[in-house]
C-alpha cells in the first residue's frame, strides 16, 4: 500500500508503518573533534510565573510526558509499557534515545548511531537527533496535533485524550532538530514553556558515527569558531584522499571516483545550511596566499601549523585554511582556478541538523577519491556563549549491482534574488524548471530564508504537488514512484515553483516591526565590498508606523508629530542576499533519465 507521508520537513510516499503502540507517542574517518562538554547552568532561583525547569528536555517531560498523563502506569510505565516504552522521568531520556542501527534504503545496513531508541512498530527510531523526519515519536504526536498530515504511522498520540497544542508540537520539533540534547535549553524553546529554563547555550550535536570499512566512508568538517550574537557565511578549504578506504568494485572505471547511493549529513544546529564543495584548485596551488596559513583545528596539534596533504590523515590534526567571509564560496581560493559551476561544484550538503537522502534503486552518484574541498557555513548563534561548530558527511557505496543510472542534480537559481516586496507588504514570485524528455524526478525541495513564507510546486497540469512553510526546516518532496517526464512537449515537462515573501505583515493585516526587513538588523558581512544584501529604508518602524521614509538620514519622516523625535525610518523592501535578514529563490531536487530502451519501465 502506498501512501501519503507528510510532515514537517518531508513528504514521502511510503508502506504503511505500523503503530508504536504507545500513549505518547568505519571506514575513512579521520580527527574525530572531542565533543564540547557544556558547563552546567543553574536553573533560575524564581519564577514569575509557571514552573521551573532544568532544560528543554526537562520541560518536555514535564508538559507533554506527565501533563497528558504519557507517563502514567495505564500507558508508558510499570512493567509491560506500552510499545516497550517507558516514559518516567527517570528513565525516560535513555529509552529515547538509546544508541540503534538501521537500514539505508534497505539496500545498506550500517550502524549510524542516530541514538534513537528502535520503536516497536516502526522501522523509524523513536527520537532521531536533528530529524524530524524519522523521529516516530514526533510523527505520532503530528498525527493528532494536525490531522491528515501524516498517515502510515498508526494511530495518532496521545490515544484517547486531546492532541498536543501547536506550540506544544513545536517544543518538541525544536528539541528534536536541535540534536534532542539532554540537558540544556534549546534557543527558542524559551518562549514555548510556561515556567523558567536556563539561559540557552550552543548546542553540540551528537556526531554521527562514520559507516562501517567497506559500506562507506566519512568526511570530517575541521571544526569552525563562532563567535556570540553572530551570523556569519564562511569558507575554508581542507584536503582529502578516500582511495585506499574505497573498494575497487566501487570506484568507477577510471579509478579516480567512487560511487554511492546514499548520503547522510549531520551538524551542529546553529547553521542555516552547510554546503560541501569540491574544488578544482590542483593540490599544487594550496599554498597560496589567498588561502592563509593552514592550522590544525583539533588534537594534541590544535592551533599549529600543518601541511594540508601531509597531514590529512593525522588523527591529531584536522588541518583547514583560515575562514573567510564569503557568499557561498564565491570569490575563495586563487582567484585563477574558477568560480561557482567551473572552479568548484556542491558535493554536499543540507539546510538542516540532521539529513539523510537515499536513492532510488539502480541510481548512484559519485565524487572524485581526493582532492580539495571547500567547506561553506553559514552559522548563527544568538546565545552569549562561543561555540565551535562541526559537522560530518557519510558516503554509503553503491554496490556493482546498483550502479545502472546516474543522478542528476536540480538547482534552479533563475531568478534566485528577484524579490522585492516593499516594507509591510506580501509579494509572490514564480519561475519554471524544464526537464529533458525522459527525466525521472524523485526528490524536491525548497530555498528561501526567513521571509518566505510559502514555497510552492505546480506540475504541468497546475496540481501542487510540492509546499513548506518553514524556511530553515524544509520539507522534502520524495516521489516514488518518480514523476515521468515524457512528453515531446516542453509545456509538459514543464513545473512552476513560486514562493510569498511577507515583509512585515502581521497575522492581522498590520505592519509588524518585528518581522519586517531591518536595516538596523543586517549582519555585518552585507557591508563587505561586492557582497549582496545592502538595503535602503523606505518605511518607518517608530512614530509613524508604517509611514513612507527615505534613507537613514530621514527620521524625521517618521515622527508622530512634527519635530517629536520619535522616528525611525529603518524598514527595508525585501533584498537578495546570502543573511537570513535578506532573501533567496532556489529550487532543489534530484532526478534520473530513463533508459532509451523500450523496457526502460
Amino acid at each position: 500500500m502506498i501512501r501519503w507521508f507528510e510532515v514537517s520537513s518531508k513528504i514521502v510516499m511510503v508502506g504503511f508503518a505500523a503503530s508504536l503502540a504507545a500513549c505518547a507517542g568505519g571506514g575513512g574517518a579521520v580527527g574525530e573533534p572531542p565533543l564540547e562538554e557544556p558547563e552546567p547552568t543553574p536553573t533560575p532561583a524564581g519564577c514569575a510565573q509557571g514552573a521551573s525547569y532544568d532544560g528543554t528536555f526537562d520541560a518536555i517531560q514535564g508538559i507533554v510526558f506527565e501533563r497528558y498523563t504519557c507517563a502514567t502506569l495505564t500507558c508508558h510505565t510499570g512493567s509491560n509499557p506500552a510499545g516497550g516504552l517507558d516514559l518516567r522521568p527517570d528513565v525516560a531520556y535513555d529509552n529515547l534515545l538509546a544508541a540503534h542501527t538501521h537500514s539505508h534504503n534497505g539496500r545498506i545496513s550500517a550502524p549510524a548511531d542516530l541514538s534513537g531508541a528502535q520503536s516497536t512498530g516502526s522501522s523509524m527510531p523513536r527520537v532521531a537527533p536533528g530529524d524530524t523526519d524519522r523521529s516516530f515519536l514526533y510523527l505520532k504526536l503530528l498525527a493528532a496535533t494536525r490531522p491528515g498530515s501524516v498517515t502510515g504511522v498508526g494511530a495518532p498520540m496521545p490515544i484517547g485524550g486531546a492532541p498536543l497544542s501547536e506550540d506544544e508540537l513545536e517544543l518538541v520539533r525544536l528539541w528534536i532538530y536541535a540534536g534532542a540534547p539532554e540537558t540544556g535549553t534549546v534557543a527558542g524553546t524559551e518562549d514555548l514553556i510556561d515556567g523558567c529554563v536556563p539561559e540557552p547555550k550552543p548546542i553540540t550535536i551528537v556526531p554521527l558515527a562514520a559507516p562501517e570499512a567497506g559500506e562507506g566512508v566519512q568526511l570530517v568538517m575541521p571544526p569552525s569558531p563562532l563567535a556570540p550574537e553572530t551570523e556569519i557565511e564562511q569558507c575554508f578549504a581542507s584536503y582529502y584522499d578516500l582511495t585506499d578506504a574505497v573498494p575497487d568494485e566501487m570506484k568507477d572505471p577510471t579509478g579516480t571516483r567512487f560511487r554511492f547511493n546514499a548520503r547522510e549529513l549531520r551538524m551542529d544546529p546553529q547553521s542555516h545550511h552547510l554546503i560541501l564543495n569540491y574544488s578544482s584548485t590542483p593540490v599544487e596551488r594550496l599554498d597560496d596566499p589567498s588561502f592563509g596559513e593552514w592550522r590544525c583545528r583539533t588534537g594534541s596539534r590544535k592551533d599549529q601549523v600543518c601541511d594540508a596533504v601531509a597531514d590529512w590523515n593525522d588523527p591529531e590534526c584536522l588541518c583547514a585554511s583560515v575562514p573567510r567571509d564569503t557568499f557561498a564560496c564565491i570569490g575563495f581560493g586563487p582567484a585563477d582556478t574558477g568560480r561557482f559551476g567551473s572552479g568548484f561544484a556542491a558535493i554536499g550538503g543540507a539546510q538542516q541538523a540532521q539529513d539523510y537522502n537515499s536513492n532510488p534503486t539502480g541510481v548512484y552518484a559519485e565524487i572524485p577519491l581526493k582532492g580539495v574541498l571547500y567547506w561553506n557555513l553559514h552559522s548563527f548563534n544568538v546565545t552569549t556563549v562561543p561555540h565551535q561548530m562541526n559537522g560530518r558527511l557519510n558516503y554509503y557505496f553503491a554496490p556493482p549491482s546498483e550502479q545502472i543510472r546516474p543522478m542528476r542534480g536540480i538547482f534552479n537559481i533563475g531568478r534566485i534574488f528577484s524579490m522585492s516586496a516593499a516594507p509591510f507588504t506580501k509579494e509572490t514570485i514564480c519561475n519554471d524548471h524544464v526537464f529533458p524528455k525522459g527525466a525521472r524526478v524523485f526528490r524536491l525541495q525548497s530555498h528561501t530564508h526567513q521571509r518566505g513564507e510559502r514555497f510552492w510546486v505546480l506540475d504541468a497540469q497546475g496540481n501542487q504537488i510540492y509546499e513548506n512553510f518553514t524556511y530553515n526546516d524544509p520539507v522534502e518532496g520524495i516521489y516514488d514512484p518518480p514523476m515521468a517526464l515524457d512528453s515531446d512537449n516542453v509545456a509538459e515537462r514543464t513545473l512552476r515553483y513560486c514562493a510569498t515573501y511577507n515583509n512585515g505583515v502581521a497575522d492581522d493585516g498590520t505592519p509588524d516591526i518585528e518581522t519586517v526587513t531591518r536595516y538596523s538588523r543586517l549582519p555585518q558581512t552585507v557591508f563587505l565590498p561586492g557582497y549582496p544584501g545592502k538595503c535602503t529604508p523606505k518605511a518607518c518602524v517608530q512614530g509613524q508606523i508604517g509611514a513612507p521614509c527615505n534613507g537613514l538620514d530621514d527620521d524625521a519622516a517618521c515622527d508622530s508629530t512634527p519635530g517629536a523625535g520619535d522616528g525611525w525610518c529603518d524598514a527595508c523592501p525585501v533584498t537578495g542576499g546570502e543573511s537570513t535578514e535578506n532573501e533567496m529563490f532556489i529550487l532543489l531536487g534530484s532526478y534520473y533519465m530513463a533508459d532509451t530502451t523500450p523496457s526502460a519501465d
